[in-house]
């Protein structure tokens, strides 16, 4: 397994992994030091490389051609140490991370067989049209896609085509649910499949107890790398602090100092990190950046959403949740207390979104998960 160091990439496949363990296969993984702790317990022999990803402090680019191109960087810097490590050694199967893409690169190169794992939305037919001709557009594109196109042609891959490269993976498992798939008719399901998340149920992240007492419970988290908004936790303290029978629980991540928010109303709790999934299973609303980790979480649970997307496809994902009728979304300049507040009892009162939910929360526990994506990965190995 060849991945990157964000908390929201390595966390999905971590399932897999130690599964794939169980199972009795030999499996090394691939990433920064910064991740060992997480995967150590999967029993995956870690294989430790210094990534050049800005994980450490969150301070990403700003711009969406600087942050795709923190990710070249790292593969083009990822891709001799892959050498190093594995062409004694070859793998038997590759499998990679959406943002780890330097794999594909030696898998071609070693003529091994590859999958993805992405914990993201796939592309579809007609993506690099709809999508990926706008990305071409913005500032630094043409400097970003020649730089990439250079070092595809001395990487060994025998797919050097940009977008065929990132866009069009030879086998993809998607731990996501296929409901949070945009055009999800237009996927090539020879190359794909949706295998919803692979988390273990039965394992909480943490302990959590409802507060005796509370009516309702309100989760508030965006995630665990745009979190600089305290602006923003603020206008959530006001919307929600001081509701009769509300009890709400606001994450707040690791820069933000609780002394900024201010006076914290009695009935919310702050934290800086949080066990999401064992809140969401005793929450009635969830307010999230709509990650895609965030939203399978918040179907899984069959709670109610306000997505507040920061980055990357977080808009998507909002949108897509908004379409399939659970959530509500807002811009973070726009979600003023009066919106927030109104959102959430709209949301909350709609037995339509209820039963949505429901059906949804079925249908995504439903896919097969960890197992059915095992199952997928062995079929590779012939």
């Amino acid at each position: 397994m060849i991945g990157i160091p964000a908390v929201s990439h390595v966390r999905p496949s971590l399932e897999v992994i130690r599964e794939l363990v169980a199972r009795g296969h030999r499996v090394t993984y691939f990433n920064d030091p910064s991740a060992a702790e997480l995967i150590a317990p999967t029993g995956a022999e870690f294989v430790p490389y210094p990534s050049t990803l800005p994980v450490a402090d969150h301070d990403w680019p700003a711009d969406p051609i600087g942050q795709m191109r923190v990710f070249l960087e790292d593969a083009i810097a990822m891709l001799p140490r892959l050498h190093a490590q594995y062409d004694a050694d070859p793998a038997d199967l590759y499998l990679y991370d959406i943002g780890a893409y330097a794999a594909r690169a030696l898998a071609e190169a070693q003529g091994r067989p590859v999958v993805q794992l992405s914990p993201a939305m796939v592309a579809w037919d007609g993506y690099q049209e709809e999508v990926g001709g706008q990305i071409r557009q913005l500032p630094g594109a043409d400097a970003y896609f020649d730089l990439f196109s250079e070092w595809l042609a001395g990487s060994g891959a025998t797919t050097v085509e940009v977008d065929a490269f990132i866009g069009q993976p030879a086998r993809v498992v998607a731990m996501i649910t296929e409901a949070m798939q945009p055009n999800a008719e237009r996927v090539d399901r020879k190359a794909v499949d949706f295998v919803g998340p692979c988390f273990d149920l039965g394992v909480e992240q943490g302990a959590w107890q409802r507060p005796a007492g509370a009516e309702k419970v309100l989760l508030v988290s965006l995630g665990s790398a745009f979190t600089r908004q305290p602006a923003f936790y603020r206008n959530c303290l006001a919307a929600f602090g001081d509701r009769p029978g509300w009890h709400v629980v606001l994450q707040i991540g690791k820069f933000v100092d609780p002394a900024e928010l201010g006076e914290v109303p009695a009935n919310v709790e702050v934290h800086p990190w949080v066990p999401q999934r064992a809140i969401l299973g005793q929450a009635d609303a969830f307010v999230t950046h709509a990650g895609m980790g965030g939203c399978a979480e918040g179907l899984l649970a069959g709670v109610p959403m306000i997505a507040v997307p920061q980055a990357a496809d977080q808009p998507m994902n909002a949108d897509r949740l908004v379409e399939l009728g659970v959530a509500r979304r807002l811009e973070t300049a726009d979600a003023t207390p009066e919106a927030l507040w109104s959102a959430l009892t709209e949301l909350v009162a709609d037995e339509a979104v209820a039963a949505r939910l429901r059906e949804l929360s079925a249908l995504t526990k439903g896919e097969g998960g960890t197992a059915r994506a095992c199952d997928l990965i062995e079929q590779q190995l012939g």
